[in-house]
């Protein structure tokens, strides 16, 4: 297992920290404080967000157990600037709102900086994933399996 160096989790610890601190003043006031009821779409990327918010301030902690939760902001930002975004503004008809969303996507850059890339190959790629069956189904034979 790759060693992590403390600069590393400290850029981690930072990450976390960023994201949780702009997803306190952005999202948290509305979650706190809203007025009228939210639409479905609202409703469902408000708690999301702040969901998200809190898993960021467990992070600075545990920065390498939430790893997952970077991984998947990582993600779906690179997923929707490719086919979202990136059409948008090939064809021309990128508006503000998608301008908007697009620039903060692109802040998920400061993500793979941080990212301890040889730790994520030896935990996620290289490791061996967890058993799917119990201990004594491992240890009987296949045909024992069905007739059990």
């Amino acid at each position: 297992m790759p060693q992590v160096s403390l600069f590393r989790l400290y850029s981690l610890r930072v990450v976390y920290f960023i994201i949780a601190l702009g997803l306190a003043l952005v999202v948290w006031p509305s979650v706190i404080q809203h007025a009228e009821p939210w639409g479905l779409s609202q409703g469902v990327v408000k708690c999301m967000l702040a969901a998200f918010s809190l898993l960021c301030v467990l992070g600075i902690r545990y920065p390498l157990q939430m790893l997952p939760v970077l991984m998947w902001e990582l993600t779906w930002k690179s997923i929707w600037l490719l086919i979202v975004a990136l059409p948008a503004w090939q064809s021309g008809t990128m508006d503000d709102a998608i301008m908007g969303t697009t620039m903060e996507c692109m802040v998920a850059i400061i993500i793979p900086l941080a990212m301890p890339w040889n730790y994520v190959y030896a935990n996620y790629i290289q490791k061996q994933g967890d058993r799917w069956r119990s201990a004594e189904a491992r240890s009987q034979p296949v045909g024992a399996q069905a007739k059990a």
